[in-house]
């Protein structure tokens, strides 16, 4: 039934996706949303995988690979890290991510990105990353990384697709319809850098307050909605050597 409704669903919403060639001729600014223990390490946390996943796997091997290369590059590199406050509940999802533990770290395979002088890392106590920038006296930790980069296009991973990824992707497209991150002019997801949760119906329907969430689906609509918002959508990501 489930396998049904999504090839229902791609038929109906179908996502284009191109593969993208990256080269030095536009600075290219790499953005991961929350690649951290807490969502992405098996038995981490509350909202972390029980068991290994497939998706989430790739995803991670995709980003690293990613991460390396911009650095190797010198590109710049922007990464969340979802992080919250104990007695701050993120409504309507259990207690995850608390700051300080190593839920709220990056995976093993990013760490090294903490000590990166090309990457900017963000802690983020909320679902939206652009939000999550915000600082007490207005700025925005976000758009100064754009302006100051001079960053035309971001390619943005990470988990969850049709939420943190998705909120995110949303906030920035708005923003700079809005001129407000200037000299922003492409927001490409990549889809093989990003995954999100499984929760098949089997299980929710007789466990307590929770909702099914088809991992395969959700991905493909979080990558659809983004397409609808005005982001592309990216099947391969590669490198023009004679470019570089």
């Amino acid at each position: 039934m489930v396998s049904q409704t999504f090839d229902l669903v791609k038929d109906e919403l179908p996502v284009e996706q191109k593969s993208i060639l990256l080269s030095g001729d536009v600075t290219t600014g790499l953005v991961l949303v929350d690649v951290v223990n807490g969502f992405c390490t098996v038995g981490a946390g509350n909202l972390a995988p029980r068991q290994p996943d497939k998706q989430i796997s790739e995803m991670v091997e995709e980003i690293v690979t990613l991460a390396r290369t911009f650095c190797e590059k010198k590109w710049p590199v922007f990464a969340f890290l979802d992080s919250h406050h104990p007695d701050i509940p993120e409504h309507p999802y259990p207690p995850h991510c608390i700051a300080g533990t190593d839920e709220a770290r990056l995976i093993p395979a990013l760490q090294w990105l903490e000590n990166e002088p090309n990457a900017t890392l963000r802690c983020k106590d909320c679902i939206d990353g652009f939000l999550g920038s915000v600082e007490k006296d207005g700025s925005n930790v976000f758009v100064d990384w754009v302006k100051k980069n001079q960053i035309k296009t971001i390619l943005v991973v990470g988990i969850c697709t049709d939420i943190c990824v998705l909120d995110f992707v949303c906030s920035a497209l708005s923003a700079r319809n809005r001129r407000l991150l200037a000299p922003l002019e492409d927001v490409i997801v990549y889809s093989r850098g990003c995954a999100t949760f499984d929760i098949p119906f089997e299980v929710a329907r007789t466990a307590k307050d929770v909702i099914s969430h088809p991992q395969n689906l959700m991905h493909h609509i979080g990558l659809y909605m983004a397409q609808g918002r005005g982001a592309k959508v990216a099947s391969e990501v590669s490198f023009d050597a004679n470019k570089l």
